[in-house]
């Protein structure tokens, strides 16, 4: 059978393009060395082995006359076989270059998914927050409409990056987590907290598109279309009555006002700060799509004083206390209220989808419990299913678990710990005994007036309203 390396003198041009050159010396292929230097007879020396040559040569000729029998001690030659000068079908054989892929638009717009379809997924994990859901599957939608057709025509569509407003535990950041997971593409969660001037200690600006580049394994193309969600945007408010410099306040939201609309940002590579040891790239942030959410803290009575404000005088006038208990008063709130709180005009203006969440009710926290497909009951029904032990949850139960949650007023964060605490003693105790097979959680047990229901192996269930 004859080898296809038999001939390699005799390949056209156009052959030659398929394969890699290597080094006759040291035996390195062209994409590690670089370019090759091309001799007679089919032979390729790298630069690196042609420099150290000529060094050599060099070295033994500063006194005036050659040595020649030192020649064969030079790095790399001392070893070359002269009689395969003559025989280049004795060097190594080349290796056939990969062939380049072609590259795949980064979108479809036919993979795009419509908005109630983006929604519908949403509605699988997030509980509540229709308007919300609704506002973020059009807004991302027509962002990647907008990627997708950037070249198609003139008309130049802007960019819809979002400012989500809402109490803590509302699911800001999970909305964005979850539609990122849907979409499939590379997302990094920023915290505006930690985000100083530049040459200030802290967080720079920039810092925020390297976490993106490091969450699309540093694929600048990739990293270009995806999503960042700068959290905790409320804490870079301008700061009152200070006469210090405002490192932390107004000067972030001047620095991220060109990041925002669209500019060529220079990023390190593999870390978070630049330095003269990391190499740097460029990312535009033109499609990037920013998400920025807060809880706002006392926006809720910025609302209700210019709803205040605008209360006429006479018979017909409103009470002032009208809105103290108005549980949608985020609703009401304007784009002047934010400014009034702290954040330029310049920087509300280049976030032109504003919206709010609700707080969570009661109800809303029981179905948070049992209802998304990763639901908190879901998952502690596997890991007792693991032990083969059925778990279960009456449904006053769950009121009971929502009640203490809204005391402490931390969303649905609070949900967790409270199942974490009563759980405890059940998840210490299941596994000593194996004829277990049944745990009903009971509202007593919740309340600390009781305790859960055990029931053993073949033993008959009664029945309740449990939450699968």
């Amino acid at each position: 059978m004859t080898d296809e390396f038999d001939n390699i003198t005799d390949l056209t041009e156009e052959e030659e393009e398929k394969y890699e050159k290597f080094c006759f010396l040291c035996h390195r292929p062209e994409s590690q060395t670089g370019k090759m230097i091309d001799l007679p007879n089919n032979i390729h020396i790298c630069p690196d082995c042609m420099q150290k040559s000529f060094d050599t040569m060099n070295q033994h000729m500063s006194n005036g006359k050659i040595n020649y029998s030192d020649l064969f001690n030079m790095p790399n030659v001392g070893m070359i076989d002269l009689s395969s000068l003559q025989n280049p079908a004795a060097q190594p054989k080349k290796v056939k270059k990969k062939k380049h892929e072609e590259k795949k638009p980064a979108l479809d717009l036919r993979s795009i998914p419509a908005p109630h379809k983006i929604k519908a997924s949403l509605d699988e994990y997030v509980i509540g927050q229709e308007h919300a859901k609704k506002v973020m599957s059009v807004a991302v939608y027509n962002h990647y409409k907008r990627v997708a057709t950037d070249t198609m025509d003139d008309i130049d569509i802007e960019k819809s990056n979002m400012l989500m407003i809402g109490p803590t535990g509302s699911g800001k950041t999970y909305l964005v987590k979850t539609l990122a997971r849907l979409l499939d593409v590379p997302l990094a969660i920023a915290d505006a907290t930690s985000l100083t001037e530049a040459g200030y200690i802290g967080d720079d600006i920039e810092s925020v598109v390297s976490k993106l580049l490091a969450a699309a394994d540093n694929d600048v193309e990739k990293a270009e279309h995806g999503i960042i969600f700068i959290d905790e945007i409320d804490k870079i408010a301008k700061k009152k009555n200070t006469n210090q410099r405002d490192v932390s306040g107004e000067a972030v939201q001047q620095g991220m006002l060109k990041l925002l609309e669209g500019s060529e940002i220079e990023v390190p590579v593999g870390a978070n700060s630049k330095n003269a040891m990391v190499p740097l790239t460029t990312v535009n942030t033109r499609n990037i799509l920013f998400i920025c959410g807060g809880a706002f803290p006392d926006l809720e009575n910025i609302i209700k004083e210019r709803l205040n404000k605008q209360a006429s005088i006479g018979f017909y006038a409103d009470l002032k206390d009208k809105y103290d208990n108005d549980p949608h008063i985020l609703e009401k709130v304007t784009v002047d209220d934010i400014r009034a709180f702290g954040m330029i005009p310049e920087f509300i203006g280049r976030l032109p989808i504003i919206f709010t969440l609700e707080g969570l009710s009661e109800d809303m926290l029981v179905k948070i419990l049992k209802e998304p497909r990763n639901a908190i009951l879901k998952q502690y029904q596997k890991l007792l299913e693991l032990d083969e032990v059925k778990l279960e949850f009456e449904e006053e139960a769950l009121h009971a678990i929502a009640a203490k949650a809204m005391e402490k007023k931390t969303g649905a964060r609070a949900l967790r710990a409270i199942i974490e605490e009563f759980m405890l003693d059940i998840m210490y105790e299941i596994p000593k005994d194996d004829s277990i097979g049944q745990v009903i959680i009971t509202r007593e047990y919740i309340e600390g007036t009781g305790g859960p229901k055990i029931l053993l192996r073949g033993q008959e269930v009664p029945r309740i309203g449990a939450a699968q």
